[in-house]
């Protein structure tokens, strides 16, 4: 069994980003630029923004954090989207979700310039993907697939079962695994909620990438001998041992799923930290116009 470390990857993508940002910066050009919006104060959210500030001026890009309050209304909020949509100096902008209730944030994601949308989730970006074309992927299903490449592993005509349908990790990543290249050219099965008998599917699947929030969902007796298995679950449970007095689990069962894998991700440790390299990544696609020209 091989553990695939999302935290190394994670490393050297941001590593092979900074010397390219190096090379513009030696040429004279424009440095990459990425402004998030975080709305309250959501413990987790808070942290992932400001590992994204963090991860910018690790690489050499610029950056802009604009905060509110949850208070903030639906109005203020796209009136600041459609500002930096004409903000030439930011390159890419991200809205951090979830958001309060009272903002619709489909309208929010719509607002967004699909140019700027280095979160992958424009419907303009979406649709590019599925037919094929340059877009900028969702983070998470991007890096699932740079692990998958970094570390060689076979997905031609292999049998992905996907776990969860959520427009942010399980779909895009069924419709990317499925696509032709490599990482790609697999069969794959979109499991969900009303999945009937979900250990019967999975235990085909060749590889596993589960993403529900359903801490230990995924047994041993559900993986066959040799599967690779990517667990996208980051789900806080309590543990009095620990000074937070919680812990980060799966929606695997680490401890017995992993005898059985060739390959398998850790959490934390796995997923996670690529979910910021790939945000990077857009972001410097998009200052180099790679996507839209």
């Amino acid at each position: 069994m091989t553990l695939l470390d999302g935290k190394h990857t994670s490393e050297a993508i941001q590593q092979e980003i900074a010397h390219e940002v190096e090379a513009i910066k030696a040429k004279g050009g424009k440095v990459p630029h990425l402004a998030a919006v975080l709305v309250g104060n959501d413990g987790g959210s808070v942290t992932y923004v400001n590992n994204k500030v963090l991860a910018c001026e690790r690489i050499g890009f610029g950056s802009t954090l604009i905060r509110y309050e949850d208070t903030v209304t639906e109005e203020e909020l796209l009136n600041k989207i459609n500002e930096l949509n004409n903000n030439a100096e930011v390159d890419g902008f991200i809205v951090q979700l979830p958001l309060p209730k009272h903002i619709n944030s489909e309208k929010v994601i719509e607002a967004i310039d699909p140019k700027k949308d280095v979160d992958g989730f424009h419907p303009t970006n979406v649709g590019r993907m599925v037919a094929g074309l340059p877009a900028y992927l969702p983070a998470t299903p991007a890096g699932i697939l740079q692990l998958l490449k970094r570390y060689n592993i076979e997905t031609n005509g292999k049998h992905c079962v996907v776990i969860g349908r959520s427009n942010i990790v399980g779909t895009p990543m069924s419709i990317l695994m499925a696509k032709g290249g490599y990482p790609g050219n697999a069969t794959v099965t979109l499991c969900h909620r009303n999945t009937v008998d979900l250990g019967y599917h999975t235990r085909q699947g060749d590889i596993i990438i589960v993403a529900v929030g359903q801490p230990g969902l995924i047994t041993a007796e559900m993986v066959k001998e040799g599967a690779v298995v990517i667990d996208v679950g980051t789900t806080r449970v309590p543990d009095a041992s620990r000074k937070s007095g919680f812990r980060l689990r799966g929606d695997v069962d680490f401890d017995n799923v992993a005898p059985k894998c060739s390959y398998i991700t850790p959490v934390p440790g796995g997923v996670g930290p690529l979910t910021i390299a790939m945000l990077m990544m857009n972001t410097l696609k998009a200052a180099k116009k790679e996507v839209y020209a």
